[in-house]
């Protein structure tokens, strides 16, 4: 465990503190048992300050979000800014080399968040963050992108004394940092990655122990600062920490740590060196047998225990500890089951107005029999909170599975939600609900079984996505707009989807598409419009701007998804596929769409492998539809029975698109009067620019 700031339940380092706090005693055990250590440095800077929901808080919020995606796109380090002064907000992120996507996107996305949760009104923060790798997350009104800073510096260190020759270890150690910094000096990449400036090594000691060392500096330094951060930060070390088994120096331009344990995940494939030669001694003569007879008599008459004796009383006390760490582990269990089977049984269906909802419930033998025991060869892929499988009742019928996850802890509200929404809806683009399942631990939905998938299997894929011809993904996009638009208005509810996307459309044998996955379902009054949220439920990319930085959402929420879905059936690529289209853009899927609408060549949109066999005035009516679906403002969006209109009567005047949510202008549109977001090399909008309310009378593009 390290000291040195206090600590939240997060784990964080705070900068203000300067003595460990533990609020989780079971931490203790945890760390004992991983060994793998954790430093976080969580310094909130109190030199400038925002308001709280304002226009900087605003483009911080939205220039945080960007980083997780795009950091494990750009080999481990992205910087980007949005807005105009004085509102404009500079930000990075770096992940350690080696890391998976995954687990860098994560470690990003969760330092991003402590940094809008923690630092309400600081307008400088930084995150040097680490569990399962390292990362870094910062941002600032100011920007940094190629300033050495050696202050602030936050000197975290591990409690446990050195147990060992300190001549030793610290001549180890220094060659272990020399070597370090010589490998970061000898890097010459020449692109801005996480790997530019980073040494991990480790060295042998004397003892059969093995150091561990990590450096890193930020790729935007020149090598002379980045060779000056890093003397800096072993200067300090070795001043402060040579004493002690392990310790970290961190700054905002460096990182460096070394222990006698590996940490960050970051030496897999290194081989400790072999330790210096140990000094000779020379043999000492035996010693005399009266003398030690006489010493160990001494010894005992004084009062110091025998060994005999010290193992009587240390033996039982360590099985006295075993015992009670089992004992816990076993509540501890107990405990969790009996959550688990109170969460089923608190699942009442008696208050959801569904009068026939008990005889929809199947017994979960049937289940198990339909499924073959949920046997491998039946599954069908991982569903919202659990996973789908095909099965056959006894009566022939073949379903979907849905098994819902017995570890998630939102799986009964997600559970009682599907089933409420779904029983209560009957269309021909929505899955139809046939049953459900509880018993015991298990909750388990069933539905009718559509046997082409989900429209992601076909669309995304290079060879299957040519079995979508125009026609077909035309009359896709037809009967999800019915199926939305009875979820909206026509069904007795008023449903808000809140995650439509490509993997939950599914498709039937006639490639018909039928909306799945009501998990995250909300069901509004009659007299209600919108409703705001703490908890952000969805997918990146097909959530719109307002819900996700404030929480708010609507029916125009579904329809800013609607109107990304459309896109990407059009071109059969996904949102998030557009990153870095060349040296100088970064594009998103929506920004794209606009850039070539705005250029006057939607048809560049459409995807590739749709040859012949479609109207250019019907793709084109269906971009102009998609980009009034992704406009920022949630006013400015048509509802869905417009939607509908516009797609089935060629007669009627389409508005012209305003600018999307999240736009990302290209540098050469910089000066236009729009706020701009500027990645590495590329730029975000934040606000609308400003365009003439028109209408025409044709789907041309401007």
């Amino acid at each position: 465990m390290y000291k040195g700031t206090k600590i939240p339940t997060s784990l964080a380092l705070c900068c203000s503190q300067t003595k460990i706090t533990m609020k989780m005693p079971l931490l203790f055990f945890w760390f004992v048992f991983t060994g793998t250590g954790f430093v976080s440095a969580l310094p909130c800077m109190n030199t400038s300050f925002f308001t709280p929901l304002s226009t900087y808080d605003t483009n911080r919020r939205l220039v945080l979000t960007s980083l997780a995606s795009n950091v494990t796109v750009h080999r481990g380090f992205y910087n980007a800014s949005i807005g105009q002064p004085p509102n404009r907000v500079y930000a990075a992120g770096m992940c350690i080399p080696g890391t998976e996507p995954d687990i860098c996107s994560a470690c990003i996305m969760s330092g991003s968040y402590a940094l809008i949760v923690n630092c309400l009104n600081q307008k400088d923060a930084s995150f040097w963050q680490s569990n399962r790798t390292l990362c870094m997350i910062r941002y600032s009104g100011s920007s940094f992108i190629g300033s050495l800073e050696l202050e602030p510096r936050f000197n975290v260190f591990n409690p446990m004394d050195l147990k060992m020759n300190a001549t030793e270890f610290s001549r180890a150690w220094k060659g272990l940092t020399l070597r370090m910094i010589q490998a970061v000096s000898s890097n010459n990449e020449t692109t801005r990655s996480g790997g530019k400036y980073y040494a991990a090594d480790v060295a042998a000691l004397p003892n059969s122990q093995t150091l561990y060392g990590l450096m890193q500096c930020t790729p935007d330094l020149s090598k002379a600062d980045c060779n000056l951060c890093l003397q800096e930060s072993v200067k300090n070390y070795q001043q402060l920490f040579l004493g002690q088994e392990g310790g970290a120096i961190i700054r905002l331009s460096c990182f460096l740590r070394t222990e006698l344990f590996p940490f960050f995940g970051a030496f897999k494939n290194i081989i400790a060196r072999s330790p210096p030669p140990q000094p000779v001694y020379q043999p000492t003569p035996p010693p005399n047998p009266s003398l030690t007879n006489r010493a160990t008599v001494t010894k005992t008459g004084s009062g110091k225990m025998s060994s005999g004796t010290t193992v009587a009383i240390v033996v039982p006390i360590v099985v006295v500890v075993i015992i009670i760490i089992i004992l816990g582990l076993f509540a501890w269990r107990f405990q969790v089951l009996c959550w688990r089977r109170k969460s089923n049984q608190e699942i009442d269906f008696d208050d959801s107005g569904i009068t026939t909802v008990h005889s929809l419930q199947f017994d979960f033998k049937t289940i198990e029999a339909a499924t073959d025991k949920f046997s491998r060869s039946h599954k069908l892929g991982q569903g919202g909170f659990g996973e789908v499988y095909k099965g056959t009742l006894p009566n022939g019928t073949e379903v979907a599975v849905k098994r819902l996850s017995k570890t998630s802890s939102q799986g009964a509200q997600e559970f009682k939600n599907e089933v409420v929404v779904v029983a209560k809806l009957q269309h021909r683009n929505l899955v139809r609900l046939l049953g459900f399942c509880l018993e015991g631990e298990e909750k388990i939905l069933v539905y009718e079984f559509v046997p082409n998938k989900s429209l992601d299997y076909f669309l995304f894929d290079p060879t299957k996505k040519r079995l979508l011809d125009w026609k077909t993904r035309y009359n896709i996009i037809g009967g999800v707009t019915r199926g939305i638009l009875y979820l909206h208005q026509d069904s007795r509810l008023t449903i808000i989807h809140r995650d439509l996307k490509a993997s939950n459309i599914l498709l039937d044998a006639d490639m018909h598409p039928k909306i799945a996955d009501f998990g995250m379902a909300r069901i509004f009054a009659m007299d209600q419009s919108g409703a705001n949220t703490n908890r952000i439920v969805g997918t990146h990319g097909y959530m719109s701007p307002e819900y996700l930085i404030h929480g708010q959402f609507s029916m125009k929420s579904d329809v800013y998804s609607f109107g990304v879905l459309v896109l990407e059936i059009i071109c059969g690529r996904k949102n998030s596929s557009f990153h870095q289209t060349s040296a100088t853009t970064v594009e998103n899927l929506v920004t794209y769409a606009w850039k070539v609408w705005r250029d006057g060549s939607p048809l560049d949109l459409l995807d590739p492998t749709i040859v012949d066999n479609y109207q250019s005035e019907q793709v084109m009516r269906c971009i102009h539809i998609a980009l009034l679906c992704v406009q920022e403002d949630p006013t400015d969006r048509p509802n869905l029975s417009t939607i509908m209109l516009m797609l089935t009567s060629n007669t009627l005047i389409l508005p012209v698109p305003q600018q999307p949510g999240f736009f990302l202008p290209n540098r050469r549109n910089q000066g236009r009067g729009s706020e701009g977001f500027d990645s590495s090399q590329s730029t975000i909008s934040s606000s609308s620019q400003s365009i003439n309310q028109l209408t025409i009378t044709d789907v041309a593009p401007r």
